[in-house]
């Protein structure tokens, strides 16, 4: 069956690309990696962290992947604020892991912009995060939001409090600010400030929430959720979600 199944999945993958040549490419795809500890379940392993490194892997190929049809900026979610009060042995090694991809992304030459509350961060993720961003800043070509310790309230919090700060350096007062804050300064000082807005959002493993995931960002963005596992995630889920995006009739505010 394998054999048959190859040739097969390769004539899908073909039909798909041609068909994606009618429709617009998305700027921005925002991902959440769902699906690693189930995955590492049904798929017989002894330990999750068997799973949380495959979807690490899974990871380079998504990237090569967008990076093939021109997609500008990819956000993955890696880590949540919530995921960090996890029993410090399951913690560990999914951090060990993060640190581990977030190194490789920057061997590999991608534009690594870390995103997240990384004072929550031990301190050697913390640095291997802002690290990587420092040392790729320059690079040309795709941008990987690197989203740990994560969550999108505490985001727009973060943007306010940075745009208070900003503010009262410039002697602003608080009824200054008032009667000329608009959502374009508030959104200068997200992670994502001189970003395009995610237009698709893709999230695996069937769960379909956002669950606080560019909360601000995502109020244009489509949506699609996937029943695979993160792991198992493959060449032809990315074109589908793809062909959905395209084949949709944005109608931005209705």
């Amino acid at each position: 069956m394998g054999l048959l199944r190859d040739p097969l999945y390769r004539l899908y993958e073909r039909r798909l690309e041609r068909a994606l040549g009618t429709f617009e490419t998305p700027r921005h795809v925002g991902v959440i990696l769902d699906g690693n500890r189930r995955w590492a379940k049904t798929s017989g392993l002894a330990n999750v962290k068997e799973g949380h490194q495959a979807g690490a892997d899974k990871i380079f190929e998504l990237l090569n992947w967008c990076d093939e049809v021109g997609v500008q900026v990819v956000t993955l979610w890696l880590l949540s604020t919530d995921n960090l009060t996890r029993p410090p042995e399951e913690l560990e090694p999914l951090l060990a892991i993060i640190e581990n991809t977030v190194k490789r992304l920057r061997s590999e030459g991608w534009r690594v912009n870390p995103m997240g509350s990384l004072d929550l961060l031990p301190d050697e993720t913390a640095r291997v995060m802002k690290e990587a961003g420092t040392a790729t800043s320059g690079n040309p070509g795709l941008i990987v939001n690197v989203a740990v310790g994560y969550g999108g309230r505490r985001e727009i919090a973060d943007a306010v409090r940075s745009l208070l700060l900003a503010e009262a350096a410039k002697g602003t007062t608080i009824e200054e600010l008032a009667e000329r804050l608009d959502l374009e300064h508030i959104a200068e000082h997200l992670y994502t400030r001189g970003q395009p807005d995610p237009d698709l959002l893709i999230r695996t493993s069937g769960e379909q929430r956002l669950s606080g995931f560019l909360l601000w960002q995502s109020a244009h963005s489509e949506f699609y959720f996937c029943e695979v596992f993160w792991p198992a995630f493959r060449k032809v889920d990315f074109l589908r979600a793809l062909r959905s995006y395209g084949a949709r009739n944005r109608r931005f505010g209705s």
